[in-house]
């Protein structure tokens, strides 16, 4: 029996448009249309513009057919930033298609242009999402999409020492997910993880506050002088302390509302749910008041309020300790 044929690939349109301000994204998107375009015509040209040095005219010399004819591929850059040139010259392009031309453009967001994206949308553009990745969940979703990709498996546990590890900046997330993807066979868990990043992991404020919200003052003191010994600054720990604290109080105030459902309430992934739970058992109310207060104090002493950001780091975390150890004596 003969198979049906697989449809062909849909064609890539006289106009793409890329919105959002997640930079990393963004790139991926014109990337991924250009290699699709290139696939079609190896010889395709490519022409970038940015919006901001934009020239009048500059659009219709670009897009006007060539002596010898050959695929374009305009690729305009800062579309947030367009003057009133480009604006009126886009509007033209998107009003009057020309020949083996494709307009790709990014807006990174705000109001100005505006009419230019609703053009792009009235055109039939193809448009493509770089939405910001800000918060704990969104990463946490972030690397999960990067192995599912790689039809690669990674573990709950090497997600959450993955973030904790890499930290907040997107393009080494990104960077840490591929290097785990080429560099391990087999699903990756927490071990692999650590092998990779083990100094960051047991030497970050993550590890510090785990152990001052468990109570375990000497554990989280000798991870302190650890990460102090590594390089970490005591700003960023505080920070972290602060951050913990924070999401406990959040997660706490919410009652028994399933994990799943309260992550994508608070804006956080479900492990950290998990976790701000698990980090709660053995605290009062009173007692988690007298640990932000604590860290308050920290805060104010290692961004230039004290003699000796270390010490307040150390104090902290006694204080944090005690208001813990008083709470389990509580019950």
């Amino acid at each position: 029996m003969t198979e049906p044929p697989y449809p062909p690939p849909p064609r890539v349109p006289a106009f793409v448009l890329v919105t959002g301000p997640e930079e990393l994204l963004a790139e991926r998107a014109i990337a991924a249309t250009v290699t699709e375009l290139r696939d079609a015509d190896p010889a395709m040209e490519t022409i970038r513009v940015e919006a901001d040095r934009y020239e009048t005219g500059e659009l219709r010399r670009h897009t006007e057919p060539s002596l010898f004819g050959g695929a374009k591929c305009l690729i305009v850059t800062g579309l947030e930033r367009s003057g009133d040139d480009l604006v009126a010259d886009l509007m033209t392009a998107l009003g009057d298609p020309a020949p083996e031309v494709t307009v790709l453009a990014w807006h990174a967001g705000g109001a100005r242009a505006r009419k230019v994206l609703e053009g792009f949308r009235a055109a039939k553009a193809r448009v493509v999402t770089a939405d910001a990745v800000k918060t704990d969940r969104d990463k946490h979703d972030f690397v999960v999409h990067e192995f599912r990709q790689a039809r690669r498996k990674i573990s709950p546990g090497a997600v959450r020492a993955l973030q904790e590890a890499v930290g907040r900046d997107l393009r080494e997330l990104a960077a840490a997910c591929q290097q785990l993807i080429e560099d391990c066979p087999g699903t990756i868990d927490e071990g692999v993880v650590a092998r990779y990043h083990g100094g960051k992991v047991d030497a970050t404020g993550f590890r510090v506050a785990d152990a001052a919200l468990s109570g375990q003052v000497g554990e989280a003191l000798r991870l302190l002088r650890h990460a102090l010994s590594s390089g970490l600054d005591p700003v960023p720990i505080v920070a972290v302390l602060a951050g913990q604290l924070r999401q406990m109080v959040r997660v706490g105030s919410a009652g028994r509302v399933p994990s799943a459902q309260l992550a994508k309430d608070l804006s956080m992934a479900p492990w950290q749910v998990d976790k701000a739970r698990r980090a709660l058992q053995g605290w009062e109310g009173e007692g988690l008041g007298r640990a932000i207060q604590a860290v308050a104090a920290a805060d104010f002493e290692v961004k230039g309020g004290g003699r000796d950001p270390v010490y307040a780091v150390e104090r902290a975390i006694v204080a944090i300790a005690a208001a813990h150890r008083d709470g389990s004596t509580d019950r």
